[in-house]
């Protein structure tokens, strides 16, 4: 059955896609998602197999929160991918961050979502003031994205100096997964927003290496000041992406 997006007039229910995506999953890789902080319920469905099914739904906004709100990881991942940017509310988001299954979700899919709609600046200089740990991690992971699909004219640049300067100040004072979203933050503007790259580097230099219990995977945590010359030797400064999904 080929799925079709609401706008298109499509009439694929959650039931209909969850069904679908639970003989898709797989032990081994259920395992390795464990060990990056996934929690049940969940059916381990690769990203591949998932970007099939966005490319067969495309945007569809209600089965977005319809698959949202089942809680499955796989799910909420699919939801994402096809969710409506435009026409997400500030509320839908607030609510996707409370009921996300895991930090993956909140500091990918939410934030990811959030960056490309209207409500992601509002939001993540919201987020980024909480306390609670998975929160903030959405907040800077959320600033991260902007900058990357945002043009420089559409972004605050001040604002965002100013952002660097706290992450400098305050970074290794962080809790873990804030320390790596705020990594990621000064990555994002010194290779996304090229008037600020210099002052992204200054900042990662004196940051220094930033520690992060990344638990028990291969994950690593990147020295930024490198990375952004990575960038810079590509020719690919403030190339903006097309999306901040992938």
């Amino acid at each position: 059955m080929e799925a079709r997006g609401e706008e298109e007039g499509g009439t694929m229910t959650a039931g209909d896609v969850v069904k679908e995506l639970e003989p898709l999953g797989s032990g081994s890789y259920k395992k390795v998602m464990l060990n990056h902080g996934v929690r049940e319920p969940f059916f381990g469905v690769k990203i591949g197999d998932l970007k099939t099914f966005q490319k067969r739904i495309r945007k569809d906004y209600r089965l977005a929160l319809e698959l949202y709100a089942t809680g499955i990881y796989d799910a909420q991942y699919l939801a994402g991918l096809i969710a409506d940017e435009r026409r997400m509310t500030a509320e839908e988001l607030r609510h996707w961050l409370a009921t996300a299954n895991c930090p993956a979700i909140s500091a990918t899919i939410v934030a990811w979502v959030a960056a490309e709609g209207d409500h992601g600046r509002e939001l993540a200089l919201e987020w980024i003031e909480s306390e609670d740990e998975s929160t903030a991690e959405t907040g800077w992971a959320t600033l991260s994205s902007l900058v990357a699909v945002k043009s420089d004219a559409d972004l605050d640049l001040e604002q965002l100096e100013g952002l660097i300067g706290r992450v400098e100040r305050t970074i290794h004072q962080q809790p873990n997964r804030v320390r790596y979203a705020m990594n990621g933050f000064i990555i994002g503007v010194g290779s996304y927003a090229k008037a600020l790259t210099e002052r992204a580097i200054e900042a990662a230099e004196k940051i220094g290496r930033v520690t992060v219990d990344m638990g028990n995977t291969a994950c690593e945590v990147p020295y930024a000041p490198d990375y952004i010359r990575k960038v810079q030797e590509r020719g690919t400064l403030g190339k903006k992406r097309k999306s901040a999904r992938c």
